[in-house]
C-alpha cells in the first residue's frame, strides 16, 4: 500500500468516524463506502500481482525448456 493509499484510507476512516459521532448517516456511509472501495482496489492489485507473477513463472519455465 502506497503512502497515498494510506492517506486515502485514513481520510475514509476519519469521515466514517465523524459521521458516527455527529449522527450524520450520509457522511458515515460515504466513509464506509470509501474504505470498502480501498479494500477492493487493494484486492484487485494483489490479484494483478499474482497473475503477473504466474505469467513470469510460466515464461521462465518455457525459456528454461528451450535451452
Amino acid at each position: 500500500m502506497s503512502i497515498k493509499d494510506s492517506i486515502n484510507h485514513a481520510k475514509a476512516e476519519a469521515k466514517e468516524v465523524v459521521g458516527k459521532v455527529t449522527g450524520d448517516k450520509k457522511t458515515e456511509t460515504e466513509g464506509a463506502a470509501e474504505k470498502f472501495a480501498d479494500k477492493v482496489k487493494d484486492a484487485v492489485e494483489d490479484v494483478k500481482d499474482s497473475v503477473e507473477g504466474a505469467i513470469e513463472g510460466v515464461k521462465n519455465a518455457v525459456h528454461k525448456d528451450e535451452k
